[in-house]
């Protein structure tokens, strides 16, 4: 039997670490040819493509910052040369800081809205005219997050790119449904992962909020949900948000 993912290729961004590494892998194990992009940690990445070549799949790296507007054109245009254009977007990237809104400055806003948000619209512009091109139908998912929902303190801006893309790919979920290509935002709840210094530690409501199942989730267990998403059995899923949280936030 042919792996379900067998001739699609995928892009899937800030996949050198944790949830953007655990999509790639997974993506890959069920036959995608993945696209690894990172901004600037490549031997992280070459890590990853390392990891997916070992394994007998196929990947390359994809460099650079997606929240530059010109670098998902530049990766747009490997992509077609090197692989006929992409199947599958993974809009992963993202930035995390915690600071007050009072002490908060209008460049930290934009530069965190700019990779998560701005960053998804310039891949969305750049990505989906392949998929259209293509004829076969396609996925678009973005990383969104529990914050958005339960409201914490300390980064608003974080929340605000999340609630937009949320708003983004239900609209998309539209007006690309004639094409064929489904949108979708994934919601992750406290996932045990590595967290980056410039994260900071976890906000106190998230640490004193009980998760009913009484665990944090895997990055293992998100990447299967995109996997869910963007294969055969979820085309009929679009311009929805789910949440995988244990329990912590109920819809």
């Amino acid at each position: 039997m042919s792996l379900p993912l067998h001739g699609k290729v995928a892009l899937v961004t800030g996949a050198g670490k944790n949830i953007g590494r655990a999509i790639a892998l997974t993506l890959a194990r069920d036959g995608a040819t993945i696209l690894v992009n990172g901004r600037v940690d490549k031997a992280a990445v070459d890590g990853v493509v390392g990891e997916i070549k070992a394994a007998g799949g196929n990947a390359i790296a994809a460099m650079g910052d997606v929240s530059d507007p010109a670098v998902a054109p530049r990766l747009a245009a490997e992509a077609e040369k090197q692989l006929g254009g992409i199947d599958i977007l993974v809009s992963n990237a993202g930035l995390r800081r915690q600071t007050s809104f009072l002490d908060m400055s209008f460049e930290e806003w934009r530069e965190i809205l700019s990779v998560a948000l701005d960053g998804a619209f310039l891949l969305g512009k750049a990505f989906v005219p392949q998929m259209v091109a293509k004829g076969q139908g396609g996925a678009f998912v973005a990383m969104s997050g529990i914050s958005t929902h339960v409201g914490t303190p300390n980064r608003c801006h974080v929340s605000a790119s999340k609630s937009g893309l949320e708003g983004l790919m239900r609209a998309l979920a539209v007006e690309l449904a004639p094409h064929r290509i489904t949108c979708n935002a994934l919601s992750p709840g406290a996932i045990d992962t590595t967290r980056a210094a410039s994260a900071g530690p976890m906000p106190a409501n998230r640490i004193n909020r009980p998760i009913p199942l009484k665990r944090f989730g895997t990055v293992d267990e998100i990447a299967a949900m995109v996997r869910l998403l963007v294969g055969p059995e979820g085309t009929f899923i679009t311009g929805q948000t789910i949440h995988v949280n244990g329990g912590e936030f109920l819809t």
